[in-house]
């Protein structure tokens, strides 16, 4: 039997630690236990004893001791009206009414979705008799002659009565919260509309005698019990759509979260492999990836070569070749050979957690353009409710007989058919649409400012290394002047770049090695400040750097000048080598243009753009790479603080200016530019500067994300468009104003239907973005 896990006995009997939560557990003979190995462990309950059967050597090994305890993270709910007001349980807005949605959309179903479909088939169900005892007769169904005027208002009484007092309850709550934080909104208008015509309804049932004989008839005074539960279901009907529709907003999110495979495949020291749930995996972890499988965390591949599919990153389908040092990125997908990855970043430190948190912070900010619905809306409530009053006034005074009914008609049509929340919801819901769609394309949005700012941008500006070029220099050129075999003057220049740690050097090493050349070994290594490097290699005196450095030692550079601009004129850094006092050759180096800029540059140019190249590189080179690409403007040999002035100067001059860059020394500029864009291979700083990351890290994103910033924004005026034109066109005619002309009265159902289309079409049209072009 495998020997037990106890610890010392007490006076309460023997007891054990549950591997998983840490507690301790008294034995007792219904204990759960498990065996592994040679021990046998002891659980507190079912729900730990579950985790250590999904991976009993991560418990077992004690290596749960060490995972980075994280505090449980609690659902909290947001409105997508007001991004401000935060909630640790479902509810509504204390502003607007409308339902909080969680922060983080997930698979759990709605309260608030499941509550109101409940509600809403029932108020159908009331209203299909309700609109058969009043409109019978239209349809040859005269159940009010039938069963007579007064047993009839008794029935549709008993009919509304638990409509009114229990399905609309929501929204009688909700008009009630809104008048008591003095922030009228869509709820006030519906309950004041509905209860005018439910408390008419009840008056005209019970104390007729009130009435004017006018009123009644023949068969008494007529009643809106109908109208109050058709309105109730109407509403019931808009706001279950909306519902589902404003769960489809977060399809993106989702969509990003199942990306990350529930599992990783954990090789053990002993070669043993099995599959691990992903939360117990840990920073150093060995892990296999094979064919078709998902990287399950970010890390560094040690063994094995294949291509990924890095398209949820970059947006572009063309796998990527990666073999041992290379890095992966979680949630990719391997596409033919298998692969060893060394854990690095796990759990919420993974690039598609960070993408994840990005995309929904940028739901829940505000567009500079939502200042305008809002100072709309501020007034929009009590406006209508002043409307609803002169109408009625207005009818009581002038309408026809019997004008108390046309004024409770009209009046509750305007309460009804003006609520706000279509204009509230036109900003918000493009806004959480479009951060998905980028998210889908590799343009993560920081914040709805900064979208909306990248619609009007006219200048860009861009750094070259890492932004225009692979940001990695590469050996090009190897030129002998003299005797020696360029493989020889490889091998003397490598010796000598060994013991730098310039990027340059790295390439010349790299570049030596590729081509053959023999490793030697420098001596008495010397690195001259902004000239080069010298030394000695197997007795030989061999200096590598530029022009000043070979006049120092008193070489004359004259002659071999002219192939050195012929090598910086394709953009390359020539640099000179001399041995044993003679200069013996040139050595050039290159950071090769990636191969999208070209086409980037020239699609940024079509959408307007101005491009102009900051750079700390050399006039010469900058330009050669300026004149390959087409770009309008360089300015060469820029040192940090010049980017920022070179923006406050565009600025000065009316420009609206976006800024690319992909390094620390980038990250002034980025937050200075009215929108900053970082390259997602560049540095975290950078990254937090900006308004907006590219990961794919090159400017084909700067494309793609002007297009969405556009599309988004015609999108937001759409809404606003639809919103403003629904409510000018739609109180008039509640309020009657083509009554005299036409003799229709809009009835306070259809102007309940109307209502609850128009938040519908706003939303189904914000929900376009998700299959815009990018």
């Amino acid at each position: 039997m495998p020997e037990s896990q106890d610890a010392p006995q007490s006076g309460t009997g023997p007891t054990s630690i549950d591997p998983v939560c840490g507690m301790t557990v008294t034995l007792k003979p219904d204990t759960r236990t498990e065996a592994f190995g040679s021990k046998d462990f002891h659980f507190c309950s079912g729900k730990c004893q579950t985790k250590f059967q999904a991976d009993p050597w991560f418990y077992a090994s004690g290596r749960a001791a060490g995972r980075k305890k994280v505090a449980p993270a609690n659902v909290q709910y947001t409105c997508p009206m007001h991004p401000e007001i935060i909630r640790d349980a479902p509810g509504s807005c204390p502003i607007c009414g409308m339902a909080l949605e969680p922060m983080l959309p997930s698979d759990e179903p709605s309260h608030e979705l499941t509550d109101f479909t409940r509600r809403m088939w029932v108020s159908a169900a009331a209203a299909v008799p309700l609109i058969v005892l009043t409109m019978g007769e239209f349809v040859a169904l005269p159940v009010r002659d039938w069963i007579g005027h007064q047993v009839a208002s008794y029935l549709e009484f008993a009919l509304a009565t638990p409509i009114i007092l229990w399905a609309a309850l929501p929204f009688f709550k909700r008009g009630w919260d809104s008048l008591a934080n003095r922030s009228p909104n869509m709820w006030t208008l519906i309950s004041l509309g509905v209860a005018a015509a439910y408390l008419y309804s009840l008056v005209a049932t019970f104390l007729p005698g009130l009435f004017p004989e006018v009123y009644r008839m023949g068969h008494g005074v007529g009643t809106y019990y109908e109208a109050a539960v058709v309105i109730v279901a109407l509403v019931f009907v808009g706001q279950v759509l909306e519902l589902r529709a404003r769960e489809r907003t977060g399809d993106a999110i989702r969509a990003l979260l199942d990306l990350a495979p529930k599992t990783a495949r954990r090789i053990l020291p002993d070669g043993t492999e099995y599959d691990a749930p992903l939360e117990n995996i840990m920073e150093g972890d060995r892990l296999r990836v094979r064919p078709g499988d998902a990287v399950p965390v970010d890390g560094v591949v040690i063994e094995g070569h294949s291509s990924l599919d890095e398209s949820m990153l970059t947006g572009e389908a063309m796998p990527v070749e990666k073999g041992p040092g290379d890095a992966v990125t979680g949630a990719t997908i391997n596409k033919n050979g298998s692969l060893v990855i060394e854990a690095g970043k796990v759990g919420a430190d993974t690039v598609l957690a960070q993408i994840v948190a990005m995309v929904s912070n940028a739901r829940r900010s505000r567009a500079p353009i939502q200042g305008l619905a809002d100072r709309v809306s501020a007034i929009f409530v009590p406006t209508v409710v002043g409307i609803a009053i002169l109408a009625f006034v207005a009818w009581m005074i002038f309408g026809p007989e019997p004008s108390l009914v046309f004024a409770i008609a009209s009046a509750v049509s305007v309460l009804i058919i003006a609520c706000p929340c279509a204009l509230g919801l036109a900003t918000p819901i493009s806004i959480t649409t479009a951060a998905g769609r980028g998210a889908q394309a590799g343009v993560l949005i920081k914040d709805a400012e900064a979208l909306e700012r990248m619609a009007g941008v006219d200048t860009l500006i861009v750094d070259k290394t890492g932004t225009l070029t692979m940001g990695k220099p590469e050996l090009t050129d190897t030129v002998s002047l003299g005797d020696l075999a360029v493989t020889d003057l490889l091998s003397l220049a490598a010796a000598l770049e060994r013991g730098s740690e310039h990027p340059l050097a790295e390439a010349i090493v790299e570049g030596a090695d590729a081509q053959g050349a023999s490793r030697q070994e420098a001596t008495g290594f010397e690195a001259v400040t902004g000239k080069g490097v010298r030394g000695k290699v197997k007795g030989r005196a061999v200096a590598l750097g530029n022009a000043a450095m070979m006049q120092e030692m008193g070489l004359d550079t004259a002659r071999a000048e002219t192939q050195a601009d012929t090598l910086r004129a394709e953009g390359k850094t020539a640099m000179f080598i001399a041995v044993d006092g003679v200069l013996a050759g040139i050595v050039a180096v290159a950071d090769p243009i990636k191969e999208s800029t070209a086409q980037a540059i020239k699609e940024l140019h079509a959408q307007g753009f101005r491009v102009i190249m900051a750079t700390g590189d050399n006039e010469r080179t900058a330009q050669a790479v300026a004149g390959k690409l087409g770009i309008d403007e360089v300015r060469a040999g820029v040192l940090p603080e010049a980017k920022k002035d070179l923006i406050d100067q565009l600025r000065r001059e009316g420009h609206k200016i976006a800024m690319a860059g992909d390094g620390v020394n980038d990250a002034p500029a980025l937050a200075a530019a009215d929108v900053g864009i970082a390259m997602g291979t560049g540095a975290d700083v950078a990254m937090e500067s900006a308004g907006i990351t590219l990961l794919g890290g090159d400017l084909m994103g700067i494309v793609r994300a002007r297009k969405l910033a556009r599309a988004t924004l015609r999108n937001i005026k759409q809404n606003l468009f639809f919103a403003f034109a629904y409510n000018a066109l739609g109180v008039p005619i509640a309020a009657g104003l083509l009554y005299p002309i036409t003799g229709l009265l809009l009835s306070p159902m259809i102007a309940a239907a109307a209502m609850s289309l128009s938040s519908v079409s706003v939303i189904t049209n914000a929900l376009r973005l998700r299959r815009v072009d990018l």
